[in-house]
């Protein structure tokens, strides 16, 4: 059974690229604010999946049972490879393409389901699909849900190259083709190269092979330089988020400060009315002294007289 992170980890990939980021960051902060480091941390090593990916990642999550007919499917295109079966690998390669046409018209349909006024890459949705036909690790990934980027792939594995003929019923290979055609098989013929056609391919081979090296050294590249990014992004947000909770603080303690202000400023209005007061209370006092006084003078005068 999922557990809560990882559900919640499903619904981010769903959701449209475009609020990714923001739903990730809210994540992390309930998970520190509860305490839960392992999960901050494994959310916060989430990436931003392209469109066509989150496209795919929906279809993954939502229709898991159509990546499951299309890995059947690549697994019986490869079988059909491998034992040269000529008539089953021209029905699966159309069955192909009738697959990943449906499995691009039921992802779009999810996505503008989710957001209407998405525009949908479906050609890299379909780059991908087909890429997960032929290459069973870029299928294991789209069966996570959690792609980040559109995939490609220019070909469908490598057929061993067949000698002369195949003999595409129960019958058995012969060297002699009189001896094939009266056991009843059906001979697919295949022309003879000529030296210069292989030349040529092997010329293709090797130009193809050192574009692959030089494309797979680039991807090195950018993968390192997109590892680097993305570090610099997340030490970016967090010091965002930092800068963020130190505003706050700060907002706190200036709403405390103000408050203890009002009551001071309340606190001196009342003491300087206790004052005035105080002051008025001495001036009668002294008054009072100054009558009782001049009484005493007057009473005393009298009697020495």
């Amino acid at each position: 059974m999922p557990s809560a992170t990882d559900e919640l980890i499903q619904r981010l990939y769903e959701s449209p690229p475009e609020g990714f980021v923001a739903a990730r960051t809210a994540a992390i902060e309930q998970a520190r604010k509860v305490g839960d480091k392992a999960t901050a941390k494994r959310l916060a090593a989430l990436k931003k999946p392209t469109v066509a990916a989150w496209v795919v990642n929906l279809l993954a999550l939502r229709r898991p049972e159509l990546i499951e007919e299309l890995v059947e499917l690549s697994t019986a295109l490869r079988d059909a490879q491998r034992g040269l079966d000529g008539s089953a690998l021209r029905e699966l390669t159309a069955q192909r393409r009738q697959v990943v046409s449906a499995l691009v018209s039921a992802a779009g349909k999810l996505a503008r389901d989710e957001d209407p006024s998405a525009k949908l890459p479906l050609g890299e949705v379909e780059s991908t699909l087909t890429a997960a036909l032929a290459e069973p690790e870029i299928a294991a990934q789209v069966r996570t849900g959690r792609l980040i980027r559109a995939a490609t792939y220019a070909g469908f594995g490598e057929v061993p190259r067949p000698r002369l003929r195949l003999v595409t019923d129960e019958a058995d290979v012969d060297t002699d083709e009189d001896e094939a055609e009266d056991e009843g098989g059906e001979v697919v013929e295949f022309p003879q190269q000529s030296a210069r056609e292989r030349a040529a391919e092997e010329r293709r081979k090797r130009e193809w092979e050192q574009r692959r090296r030089e494309l797979r050294r680039e991807l090195s590249n950018a993968q390192s330089a997109e590892k680097r990014a993305d570090t610099q992004l997340e030490k970016a947000e967090e010091a965002e988020r930092d800068a963020g909770h130190l505003v706050e603080d700060l907002d706190a303690e200036l709403a405390e400060l103000e408050r203890r202000r009002t009551e001071a400023q309340a606190d001196v209005a009342r003491r300087k009315q206790a004052r005035r007061l105080a002051e008025r209370e001495a001036a009668a006092a002294r008054r009072q002294v100054g009558d009782v006084q001049a009484a005493l003078e007057d009473l005393e005068s009298e009697e020495s007289d």
